[in-house]
C-alpha cells in the first residue's frame, strides 16, 4: 500500500529555470512517483526512451523502430488479454501529488503511488521532450505552471507473456528495464521492476525472467537482490540476421540435414 500523500508547499520542493537557454525543473525534499500502463499517447517517449537505452549500449545502429511501428506492437486494435501482450509500465514524476487512483483505470491496471525523499536535489533537464501526456494531475496545482502537467516520464519497464513446457501456465519475459540519468540511484528502479513481479504474482504468471548482463555488475546484483536466480548452466543462444535469412525459402523444409 503506497503511503499517505501530504501535498507540499510547491515552492518549497520545486525551482524552475525558464531563461532563455534552458527549461530546467530541480526538485528537492521529495519527489512523487506514479506507475502505470502506457497508453498510445505515451508512443512518443517511449520512443525516445527505447532509443535511449540503445544509446546506453552502444546499440543505435541497430534500432530500427519508429513511433508507428511501435503502435502497432503495443496499442492493437484488438489486442490480447491484459499483459499477455507486449506490455510497458512507466514510471512518472512530479514535485507534486499524483492523485489517488481509482480502483482501477481505464486500461484495468492501478497505478502505483510512491513518494520518495531525495538525499540530493534532482535536475529535470529535458522538460518539453519528457512531460507527461497522461492528463490526471490535480488541476490546483497544475494551474502554477501554465496549465500544463508538472508530470515527467522517468523510466519504463517493457515485458510481455510467454511460455514454457515445463510450466502449465505462462509466465513473464521482462525485456528491459530502463532510466533516465536523472533518476538513477534513487530506489526507483526497486519500485518498477518490483510492480510487474507483483502484477506476475497477482494474476497467475509463474515467473519473470530475462537477460542479465554479466559485465553490469550494479545491473546485476539489482536482480540478484530482488531475488533473481542465475542460472549458470544455460546460456542466451539467438538466430538472427542473415543466419534467420537462411532459412527464408525453405517453407519449413531442411534442404541439408546434418543431425
Amino acid at each position: 500500500m503506497a503511503p499517505a500523500l501530504q501535498q507540499p508547499t510547491p515552492s518549497e520542493t520545486i525551482t524552475i529555470d525558464a531563461s532563455s537557454e534552458s527549461n530546467n525543473v530541480t526538485i528537492t525534499g521529495k519527489i512523487y512517483t506514479r506507475v502505470r500502463l502506457a497508453t498510445k499517447s505515451d508512443l512518443s517517449h517511449i520512443y525516445q526512451l527505447f532509443y535511449q537505452i540503445h544509446e546506453y549500449h552502444n546499440y543505435t545502429h541497430l534500432y530500427k523502430s519508429t513511433e508507428s511501428s511501435l503502435a502497432n506492437l503495443l496499442f492493437k486494435e484488438n489486442p490480447l488479454p491484459l499483459f499477455y501482450g507486449p506490455s510497458v509500465l512507466l514510471l512518472e514524476v512530479s514535485p507534486t501529488p499524483f492523485n489517488e487512483p481509482k480502483n482501477t483505470t481505464n486500461e484495468g491496471f492501478k497505478p502505483v503511488l510512491t513518494t520518495f525523499d531525495l538525499k540530493f536535489p534532482v535536475v529535470e533537464g529535458q522538460v518539453e521532450e519528457f512531460r507527461s501526456k497522461y492528463d490526471d494531475k490535480i488541476e490546483e496545482f497544475r494551474s502554477k505552471y501554465d496549465d500544463k502537467s508538472d508530470a515527467y516520464i522517468a523510466g519504463y519497464a517493457f515485458f510481455y507473456a510467454n511460455y514454457s513446457c515445463f510450466y502449465d501456465k505462462p509466465g513473464f519475459y521482462f525485456e528491459s528495464l530502463y532510466f533516465r540519468e536523472s533518476y538513477r540511484k534513487l530506489g526507483m528502479g526497486k519500485l518498477l521492476f518490483g510492480t510487474v513481479a507483483s502484477i506476475a504474482a497477482n494474476n497467475g504468471f509463474v515467473s519473470v525472467e530475462g537477460i542479465i548482463a554479466v559485465w553490469n555488475k550494479k545491473s546485476y546484483d539489482f536482480y540478484i537482490n530482488m531475488g533473481v536466480e542465475i542460472f549458470d548452466e544455460f546460456r542466451y543462444g539467438k538466430l538472427h540476421g542473415e543466419n534467420l535469412q537462411k532459412y527464408a525459402d525453405n517453407k519449413g523444409e531442411i534442404k541439408e540435414a546434418n543431425c
